[in-house]
């Protein structure tokens, strides 16, 4: 399994979901599954094979949660600046296209979340953005063909 850099509260984050799946959802499964099976016939009933995939479902999840913590590694921010473009900066850019301005963190690819502007370090933005510096012009190629975006700031 390919490493996966997470900041400490990205891994926070994952463990404390790993800890409610594991204290809370998977009594609640295990709670359906007997009150299923006290209902009689295995063979014919729905419930039973509702609750039991779900079980099966939630024990996947929790091994995927656990696999990518065991290859985690924690990013050090004390390492940060804001000379050019890395992980956990907050780059402001604007298209060159349109004048449009736009800002985003660059996270690791397990933090990523467009409503909170936070994007993946392996998308094709945050690629195009990773070592350039301020009022470097960059070209970034999207789906919709290549854009232009001049840096206009990095913080972190």
């Amino acid at each position: 399994m390919p490493i996966t850099y997470m900041t400490k509260e990205g891994y926070k984050k994952k463990m404390e979901e790993i800890a409610y799946l594991e204290t809370v959802k998977r009594p609640e499964i295990s709670h359906a599954i007997a009150e299923a099976r006290d209902k009689g016939d295995l063979s014919e009933n729905s419930e039973y094979d509702a609750a039991k995939e779900a079980q099966g479902m939630l024990e996947m999840k929790i091994s995927q949660l656990k696999e990518l913590l065991r290859s985690a590694r924690i990013i050090d921010d004390s390492n940060l600046n804001n000379e050019e473009v890395q992980i956990l900066n907050r780059v402001k850019i604007k298209n060159l296209t349109n004048g449009m301005s736009m800002e985003y963190t660059i996270v690791a690819d397990s933090e990523a979340n467009l409503k909170e502007k936070k994007i993946g370090s392996s998308t094709p933005i945050a690629q195009g953005l990773l070592g350039h510096k301020l009022h470097d012009i960059v070209d970034i190629k999207v789906p919709a063909g290549v854009m232009k975006f001049e840096i206009v700031e990095i913080s972190f």
